[in-house]
């Protein structure tokens, strides 16, 4: 039953990623390459964000929400924002469209930070003998990240990679990808300033997912739209 338990949250968390690859043109363009380029930079990244969270941070003395210190990390959080850039600007990637380009890199960094963060704990806890919701929430939590990310990638591709879109749609581009970047700082708020249970903050975490990824559709769309 403990196995059972293990695989069931294995796949909730892990299996979105395989399902992408596999139902999107990415895997009919072979992005493979792309996607674990992609992942080996986040790797690296998060690297860097360890060292600064450890030389910048101090240990919390409480639970509670510290101002200060949710500003760091919001900052260190940015971080992310230069590895995708480095992503998706300064790797080579095989002869793949825009849209192509920055699929792969989501769902390689999507997938990264899913091992690096989730596989551990499952492995660890999920195999316990007493039945608990946590992991099952872990693995819901995976696949919001898994759409935050891409979304972000969009909106750097949108950013970094289009030269001619709409005027009128840039400043809403950097704003979407400014809340992109500092959602673990939100969640992060909504935990321990407000007191939001876990269930509560997946279920923010899922439907704020949702949200940006329809907007992040729209804009792309909008900037593909030629300019009359």
């Amino acid at each position: 039953m403990t196995m059972f338990h293990f695989l069931n949250c294995a796949i909730l968390t892990f299996g979105p990623h395989a399902v992408y690859y596999s139902a999107t043109p990415l895997s009919e363009y072979d992005t493979l390459g792309t996607s674990i380029k992609a992942a080996l930079v986040y790797l690296g990244t998060a690297l860097v964000k360890l060292v600064c969270l450890a030389t910048f941070l101090k240990v919390p003395e409480s639970e509670g929400f510290d101002p200060y210190q949710e500003f760091l990390k919001a900052l260190i959080g940015f971080i992310d924002v230069a590895g995708l850039y480095f992503a998706l600007t300064q790797l080579t990637h095989r002869n793949i469209s825009q849209n192509h380009k920055f699929q792969a890199v989501g769902l390689g960094w999507a997938f990264a930070d899913s091992v690096l963060h989730r596989l551990a704990p499952l492995w660890v806890g999920a195999r316990g003998l007493e039945f608990t919701w946590e992991y099952i929430l872990q693995g819901l939590e995976s696949n919001a990240n898994l759409v935050f990310t891409v979304s972000l990638a969009a909106m750097g591709s949108l950013m970094w990679l289009r030269k001619n879109k709409p005027r009128t749609l840039i400043p809403v581009i950097y704003a979407c990808a400014g809340i992109l970047a500092t959602m673990p700082s939100i969640t992060s708020y909504l935990r321990r300033s407000l007191g939001w249970h876990i269930p509560k903050v997946v279920g923010f975490e899922l439907f704020a997912s949702l949200v940006m990824a329809f907007i992040s559709w729209q804009l792309f769309s909008a900037c593909q739209r030629p300019s009359l």
